[in-house]
């Protein structure tokens, strides 16, 4: 698996900070279980956490101290810190944790909602009124209707894979997009796409036909 698209360094922060809230914390976590390279970000940003801290000028004001570690973490070498592979299964898993502890297994325990031409998904309670979180199952070749957004959103791939525009985003990849991109994600062909969705309001749908079973559907 060759991840190719990662969080940015505002999430990473937050992450490690403690500051995202339950739905995003999972989308997270979930994508550095997939991914070496975010999982060692992480672990250079904590101890850039630390070294600041030692260092702490009392007298500076909060948005400077900030700024100054935002800065200090952009400058890290990723390729400098590194961490033990995780040890091989026997059976393969595609859901990772702690997500397939939120759904209760994996793939083959699932009960898919069918969301109308072909795809499906499962709604994935959380203590977190702020974000939407859903497992999606898109068919393989088919386009999710064009949209934009209300606010933020995370995509990460679980299975299969899509193109958004030019970019390819497979297994361990995730995406982040906002109110300024609007997109028709398109499953590719020969498997379905298995993701991983979070959201903090509901899509902004072009098709009118869409918005009307919009609200039946909680998308």
């Amino acid at each position: 698996m060759n991840v190719k698209h990662h969080l940015s360094d505002e999430f990473l922060i937050e992450y490690a900070a403690g500051s995202l809230s339950e739905g995003w914390s999972l989308a997270v976590a979930s994508h550095l279980a997939l991914c070496p390279e975010c999982r060692r970000r992480l672990h250079a940003m904590e101890g850039a956490a630390g070294a600041l801290l030692d260092k702490a000028d009392e007298s500076a004001n909060e948005d400077e101290a900030w700024a100054r570690f935002k800065a200090r973490a952009a400058d890290i070498k990723v390729e400098e810190i590194k961490l033990e592979a995780p040890r091989a299964t026997k059976q393969t898993v595609v859901l990772p944790e702690p997500l397939r502890s939120y759904v209760g297994g994996d793939l083959a325990d699932l009960k898919w909602r069918a969301l109308g031409r072909g795809a499906y998904q499962i709604l994935i309670d959380t203590k977190d009124k702020n974000t939407q979180v859903r497992l999606l199952r898109i068919p393989a070749g088919k386009p999710v209707p064009e949209h934009t957004h209300e606010g933020r959103e995370l995509t990460l791939v679980l299975a299969g894979s899509f193109h958004d525009g030019e970019e390819l985003f497979a297994r361990g990849d995730i995406e982040e997009a906002d109110g300024d991109l609007l997109h028709t994600p398109k499953a590719t062909e020969g498997e379905d796409c298995i993701c991983l969705a979070v959201t903090e309001a509901p899509l902004k749908f072009s098709s009118w036909i869409v918005r009307l079973v919009q609200p039946i559907l909680k998308i």
